[in-house]
């Protein structure tokens, strides 16, 4: 088998929080004095759920433990550099890492020298690793709409300058999609690409809200669109691309086995999927993963986890050559001899 670390691919799904080594999670709660629950500590990865409230409030709780031990500018820079680097040993050519900003302003000097101190620390792990990389903000569904507004306000003031785009995170049982929808008009006259989080923890009815009232360029999981026929083909139509997170999927729950996540399904039906990693820190497996596990559970060929690249690429905002330069390293890998097998 080929090694999928060397398959170049964009990864378009990955939470800032989220992205952290664990390594490092530890080493900068060691430093300050902060107790990490067992769950982030000696029996990580955890035991996850979303089936219910209370699942999903454990979950967040924590990722709002792991985003404590962000305390200065340096942490900020280690986490940015370390997703870099950690994605470009999984061969991603291009990473575009999704923030919500409010949620470290109060540390941070406000929701624009937070934004500030990423886009330079996103810059500089660039620069060191070689692997493109841009921001997307994201608003909390949680939270009120018009602070949805605020933040598309701030994206839009930073598109073209290291934002790509504009997301709505966090539980999506929660708030009232539609009144999002101002916030995401904002974004779309920015010119930024629209990815809401929709149709992983509800069904295909509230796809069609998204769709609706967000016009997304891509959603973030999507993958129980293919509970309708009918929307999948106008998801197919309107190539809005879908940000299928594997193991996340089975770990919240959505999901009883990675056998079941219907990726397989979807391309069938002409969709473009781009595998992500999610959250890295809560689920335990990064972006190369979320291929492995599809050759080994869903026994993808080399030709079909080379297409996935493919997709990844084409549902990015990266620059024509980076896609240029990729897709030839994609023909390439295809190329290469297979005959001595390696992991990963």
């Amino acid at each position: 088998m080929r090694s999928i670390a060397q398959l170049p691919k964009a990864h378009l799904h990955l939470h800032f929080t989220g992205s952290m080594r664990h390594t490092t999670l530890l080493e900068l709660a060691d430093r300050d004095g902060i107790r990490l629950p067992p769950a982030l500590a000696e029996e990580w990865p955890p035991h996850l759920t979303a089936a219910d409230e209370k699942g999903w409030f454990r979950f967040q709780r924590l990722y709002d433990i792991a985003r404590s031990v962000l305390r200065t500018e340096d942490d900020v820079r280690r986490l940015v550099r370390e997703a870099a680097e950690d994605d470009a040993a999984d061969g991603s050519v291009w990473t575009e890492i999704q923030v919500d900003p409010s949620g470290y302003a109060a540390r941070f000097g406000g929701v624009t020298a937070f934004t500030d101190l990423v886009l330079d620390a996103v810059r500089d792990a660039s620069e060191r690793t070689g692997t493109g990389m841009a921001v997307v903000i994201a608003a909390n569904r949680t939270r009120h709409p018009l602070d949805a507004r605020t933040l598309a306000r701030l994206a839009a003031q930073y598109a073209g300058r290291g934002v790509v785009g504009f997301g709505l995170s966090n539980d999506e049982r929660r708030g009232d999609t539609s009144a999002f929808g101002p916030a995401f008009a904002i974004a779309r006259r920015a010119g930024l690409a629209l990815v809401p989080h929709g149709g992983e923890l509800r069904g295909p009815d509230h796809v069609r809200t998204c769709l609706d009232h967000l016009h997304p360029h891509r959603l973030g999981h999507g993958v129980r669109v293919q509970e309708d026929p009918r929307l999948l083909d106008e998801i197919v139509a309107c190539d809005i691309a879908l940000e299928v997170c594997p193991a996340s999927n089975v770990a919240l729950g959505v999901y009883a086995t990675i056998d079941e996540v219907p990726v397989r399904p979807l391309v069938q039906a002409g969709a473009t999927v781009a595998l992500g990693a999610d959250d890295p820190l809560l689920f335990g497996s990064r972006l190369a993963g979320q291929y492995a596990l599809l050759r080994a559970a869903q026994g993808f060929d080399d030709a079909e986890l080379a297409e996935l690249a493919r997709m990844s690429l084409r549902a990015s905002r990266a620059p024509a050559d980076v896609v240029r330069s990729a897709e030839a390293g994609i023909a390439a890998w295809s190329a290469a001899d297979d005959s001595s097998p390696v992991a990963g």
